[in-house]
């Protein structure tokens, strides 16, 4: 059987896994296996010789998984969610999001704006944006409902704010993508710096926006905040900051590497934590047991995801859309386009890995075909993926702060709010793709 053949058949049957609610693993891992077998034993103009397959699909199955998990590169995953655990348990993050609501309250929405900064402080160190929406929903909502906020922007705030997780970094995301598109880590996180901040910048400008057209939905809090009190709340974000400055800072002026930063910043929060009396062994363990599960998690749908690239290379199916895409006269607008509305209807399904998993052995070689920047392209993947946490009718981050608000906030509130900020999301999207300097500007010196 033709490979190309065997690869469309392939894909197509990993699509209705995953609308069956096949984990992403599995539907990954069991395919490629069964299609690098049969493309090893069905060779083109042969007949089915099984036993020709055995020995190299086994091999293939063993060595390449093996050799990947068994990488220095990965494992800055579980030590970047460590710390991002650890930073949670010592209450560093909820330092970040009550000094912006004690200067910000006074503002339009400035408890939904301390919101969205707070979810920008997390993202700053837990690199994950559903741990990011979990941990400020259920620190920020009830907040704003005592305050009277609108549900919708209560909770539409948070949802979008948590989307933050993936593009400021340091990002587990962008970790993954770095190692299967074989791009430079370091240069990947220093990218999303202006990008995360422009997103940011653009949910508060939302926010605004909202509750200028809407005052009713953000009342001003009527409480009294002396000057004393918003300088001991920013006094108290020095923690957070110090881990922040050593682990972005570290990799900026390449003082150490990624996975290195990614130790150094563990154990710098476990050291911060331990001394100012805020960690002890129980929460130490609730963060190592976290860590653990997510982690595993992540490693055993790379192990899918690293079948998955291997499958697709041996079929030629890249090659065979680059060629077609060259030959046939395409614009490159056009197929940037293509590619953007693949990553937005797949958002609207799957969740952020497997969505990388999936697409980026078939979308990297028509990228580089155009002679198009991998670290561009990693940051608007990202963002499109971003995008994908919040669109209906899956959108990963809206179910997790329903799961966290109970009945107390309809599905259908927060969705309401998570649309006002599609304008916003669009308008950074459209920024980011159309001014690449955006990205790779901060790069040129690293």
């Amino acid at each position: 059987m033709d490979p190309l053949t065997v690869g469309i058949i392939g894909l197509v049957s990993t699509l209705v896994l995953l609308a069956l609610r096949v984990p992403i693993a599995a539907s990954l891992g069991v395919v490629s296996s069964v299609g690098i077998f049969i493309i090893f034993a069905w060779r083109p103009g042969a007949e089915f010789a099984a036993q020709w397959a055995w020995q190299p699909t086994f091999s293939l199955m063993a060595n390449n998984p093996y050799a990947f998990i068994t990488s220095s590169t990965l494992s800055t995953i579980p030590l970047f969610i460590f710390m991002g655990h650890l930073a949670f348990e010592s209450g560093f993050t909820t330092d970040i999001y009550r000094a912006a609501r004690l200067w910000l309250a006074k503002l339009p929405g400035g408890v939904a704006m301390a919101s969205v900064m707070g979810c920008g402080g997390f993202a700053a160190i837990t690199g994950s944006s559903v741990a990011c929406a979990a941990a400020m929903g259920r620190i920020a909502i009830p907040e704003m409902l005592r305050f009277g906020y609108s549900k919708s922007l209560a909770s539409g705030s948070v949802a979008i704010g948590g989307t933050l997780g993936s593009l400021i970094p340091p990002s587990v995301l962008f970790i993954l993508y770095g190692i299967f598109a074989e791009q430079s880590i370091a240069k990947l996180f220093i990218a999303a710096v202006i990008p995360g901040l422009l997103s940011l910048l653009a949910y508060l400008l939302v926010i605004y926006i909202w509750v200028r057209l809407r005052p009713q939905d953000a009342p001003v809090p009527d409480e009294e905040i002396t000057r004393s009190a918003r300088m001991k709340a920013l006094g108290d974000c020095w923690a957070i900051v110090v881990i922040f400055i050593v682990v972005v800072g570290g990799i900026y002026i390449g003082l150490f590497t990624p996975t290195e930063a990614a130790g150094i910043g563990a154990a710098a929060t476990l050291v911060l934590g331990a001394v100012l009396g805020r960690l002890d062994l129980a929460r130490i363990y609730a963060a190592l047991k976290e860590s653990v599960f997510q982690s595993s998690m992540i490693f055993v749908i790379a192990i899918g995801g690293k079948l998955f690239v291997n499958f697709i290379a041996l079929t030629g199916m890249a090659a065979d859309i680059t060629n077609w895409i060259e030959t046939s006269g395409v614009s490159v607008i056009a197929v940037i386009a293509l590619i953007v509305l693949l990553y937005i209807f797949l958002g609207m399904f799957l969740d952020s890995i497997g969505i990388i998993l999936l697409t980026l052995p078939l979308t990297i070689p028509i990228v580089e075909s155009f002679g198009f920047s991998l670290i561009w392209f990693g940051v608007v993947v990202i963002k499109l993926l971003e995008i994908g946490l919040v669109t209906p009718p899956i959108g990963l981050n809206v179910f997790v702060i329903k799961s966290i608000v109970g009945e107390r906030i309809s599905l259908e509130a927060i969705f309401g709010g998570v649309a006002w900020f599609f304008l916003a999301e669009v308008f950074v999207l459209a920024a980011i793709l159309f001014i690449p300097a955006l990205s790779l500007f901060l790069t040129t010196f690293v």
